[in-house]
């Protein structure tokens, strides 16, 4: 059962009742990420979500994760290109404990200027861990390739001299303009009353101001023709492939969700079965989309030995080739129907995947989609859908690459799997970003 509604100061609510639960999950969920920031402050959000467990005048940083977690209860928070969110999931008997932590710590937090120094030298080794792993890197470079300059080209957690510049004057500042009732959601999911919470959210936020309605309003973003590459020595050779995708919300990636899952989405794939069991070329291989407000993107990811790497490109190509060509079959697409229905539900068989997945889609869309509106809209993807999407996404080929290895030819790799990038580039974009 859904509920939503607004507080007087602009603050959404969406909640899913389950009765039949004992536990509850509450998020906080900001429309804010990497993608609200400008060059001077980019990864600001990712510190302020580090800097909002770090003590605020009624708790301390050990009390803030004490309290929940001697209750049994698990508190957390997660940054990302367009969202942060903050939630605790606990047993529904500490619905009020929960509401109270989450305010505290997005209302109160005293940012105190030995904190803030403390924590750049976490969020540095952060960093660190990141540049450390190939797939991290792959994916910071192939967003810049990708996006270009564009804030979505971004990296999440900055650089190690921005994370230095911050200062507690810049980052009160950020937060005074970007973290407002009015571009923020609370969900909940689980077992609760709905007069008692409605009560606790009206005492624990109800407070809330800002000085500003601000609502992120996005600039157009061009997907560009572009390829980037980042050293490392290492034994296997990361590639990134883009392909366009569609923005969050459009209604036909229902669609795409479904020719993805065929293309690349799984073990039974085609992808998978073509390039790791029938060629052994690689160990891992898979498509996954990324969807944004108003962009989005299907990335080929693989790891494979670095002398292998042009044989699994054209491979690849071909296979993207023949996919938008030949589409699938009318059996392919009733098994896949019934294959993205199972996924859908038992990837919400948690309070916290439903509390996500609510707060995520009323923050951006203002409504909530039940199951049934979901289960509905699969069973409705028709060939005309099916057509669209690879004329749309698949016809074009790869638009974007980024490879994470040793020396790489990318020239060489490029000139396979970016052929026919060329034909749809406008605005001459095609050059190699060395980092």
């Amino acid at each position: 059962m859904y509920n939503t509604y607004t507080l007087k100061n602009g603050l959404r609510i969406v909640t899913e009742k389950m009765e039949y639960l004992n536990s509850i999950s509450v998020g906080v969920m900001v429309q804010n990420g990497s993608r609200n920031e400008n060059l001077e402050f980019n990864g600001i959000s990712h510190f302020i979500e580090h800097m909002f467990f770090k003590g605020t005048d009624k708790r301390t940083s050990k009390a803030i994760m004490e309290e929940v977690e001697n209750v049994g209860g698990q508190i957390n928070a997660f940054t990302g290109k367009e969202t942060t969110c903050y939630y605790i999931k606990a047993l529904s008997t500490h619905l009020d404990l929960s509401l109270d932590v989450l305010s505290d710590i997005i209302l109160n937090a005293k940012f105190d200027p030995e904190e803030i120094e403390k924590e750049k030298g976490v969020v540095i080794e952060e960093i660190n861990m990141s540049d450390d792993s190939p797939e991290d890197v792959l994916d910071d470079v192939h967003s810049k390739a990708c996006f270009g300059k564009g804030t979505l080209g971004y990296p999440i957690l900055g650089t190690i001299p921005l994370v230095k510049s911050f200062t507690r004057e810049k980052i009160l500042d950020f937060i005074s303009d970007k973290y407002t009732p009015y571009n923020s959601v609370i969900s909940v999911c689980g077992k609760f009353d709905d007069r008692e919470l409605e009560d606790l959210i009206n005492k624990y936020f109800g407070s809330w101001e800002s000085k500003n309605e601000y609502k992120p309003q996005y600039h157009e973003t061009p997907i560009y023709i572009d390829s980037a590459y980042a050293k490392k020595e290492i034994e296997q050779l990361h590639i990134s492939l883009g392909l366009e995708g569609l923005p969050y919300g459009d209604e036909n990636n229902y669609a795409l969700v479904l020719l993805n899952n065929i293309f690349g989405g799984g073990a039974s794939s085609i992808l998978f079965q073509k390039i790791r069991e029938e060629l052994g070329l690689c160990y891992s291989i898979a498509s996954y989309l990324q969807p944004f407000q108003g962009v989005g993107t299907l990335n080929i990811y693989a790891g494979l030995n670095r002398n292998y790497g042009e044989k699994a490109l054209e491979v690849i190509d071909k296979e993207i080739a023949l996919f938008s060509k030949n589409g699938i079959t009318k059996e392919q697409l009733q098994i896949n129907k019934e294959k993205i229905k199972a996924n859908y539900i038992l990837g919400l068989e948690s309070t916290s995947s439903r509390m996500f997945s609510n707060a995520k889609t009323y923050l951006f869309k203002n409504k909530i989609k039940t199951q049934e509106d979901v289960i509905k809209k699969i069973d409705e993807i028709n060939e005309d859908n099916i057509q669209y999407i690879l004329d749309k996404c698949f016809k074009k080929g790869v638009l974007n690459t980024a490879y994470v290895g040793q020396e790489v030819e990318y020239d060489k790799l490029n000139s396979i799997i970016l052929k026919n990038a060329k034909a749809y580039d406008n605005s001459n974009h095609n050059n190699m970003l060395k980092l």
